[in-house]
């Protein structure tokens, strides 16, 4: 069991428990593997654990997996009954806290595997990218300065023909400087808010004044703009199935939070009581 440690291996402990013959072939999840103390521990449970262990001890072998899990609830029931002797009111509200908290996230996770209606998917589909309002994307080079005054120099030699790729190679601090300041295709959201409006508001082929960001000063010229196109189905599915999931899971919340009958208690308590942990002692 060297790949399967657990807290009482790793500190040179053990427990040892007589274990009744069983069938060679048990499929049942009720099968009893073993008694601590009087509590059962079957099958399903160590199925239920196998399911929520991380990849790597999945990716280890049959029985040696087996053997693993096993001890493993071997060792957590026969501590976890040596702490139900002499359960602190602490630990008791930490243990409603755990469950009522596990069966919320299970009850999340089965809303968001359930199976998606494909025409949700669809209508979703269509309603971001068909029916929506179409999206600009623009293509823009800038040059980036220090100062305004250098960025107003830049404007005037450019007012006199001067080449804005060949004054951006020359000129710009900015990583695309070599390449003559160009910054491809990009949509909004993209570029940083002072930056985005000002190539909003210009007209293709246009030079900006000097345009101040948290980089420095620009002088910035649009080059193109076009209507993107909508991307193919399959190619956002992922995303549209992951935002109706999502949905799905806020409507859940909302819809059981309001039909629940819910009482707030007026009851006057300082807010700084939330962090008095000796509250807990009384």
């Amino acid at each position: 069991m060297g790949k399967f440690s657990t807290l009482l291996r790793a500190t040179g402990l053990a427990v040892t428990v007589a274990m009744p013959a069983m069938p060679a072939l048990a499929q049942d999840a009720k099968t009893v593997m073993a008694t601590v103390n009087g509590t059962d521990i079957t099958l399903g449970h160590m199925i239920a654990l196998q399911e929520r262990l991380p990849e790597q001890y999945k990716q280890l072998e049959d029985a040696v997996l087996f053997e693993g899990i096993l001890d493993q609830l071997i060792q957590q029931t026969a501590l976890s009954q040596e702490m139900e002797k002499d359960l602190s009111g602490a630990i008791e509200l930490s243990k409603e806290n755990e469950i009522r908290a596990f069966l919320a996230g299970e009850l999340l996770a089965k809303i968001g595997t359930a199976d998606l209606d494909e025409s949700a998917i669809q209508d979703a589909y269509k309603a971001r990218y068909a029916e929506g309002e179409p999206e600009t994307e623009f293509s823009a080079s800038h040059i980036l300065v220090e100062t305004e005054e250098e960025a107003k120099e830049l404007v005037t030699l450019l007012e006199g023909d001067v080449d804005f790729a060949e004054l951006a190679k020359e000129k710009s601090t900015g990583p695309s400087g070599p390449s003559g300041g160009s910054l491809g295709w990009f949509g909004k959201g993209a570029m940083v808010p002072e930056f985005e409006q000002a190539v909003v508001a210009l007209e293709d082929g246009a030079v900006s004044e000097p345009v101040q960001t948290q980089f420095g000063w620009h002088v910035i010229k649009r080059n193109e703009s076009r209507i993107k196109e909508a991307p193919a189905l399959d190619d956002v599915r992922d995303e549209i199935e992951r935002e109706l999931r999502a949905k799905a899971i806020d409507d859940e919340i909302n819809r059981l939070t309001d039909a629940a009958d819910v009482t707030r208690v007026e009851v006057a308590v300082d807010p700084t009581a939330i962090r008095n942990v000796g509250l807990l002692s009384k």
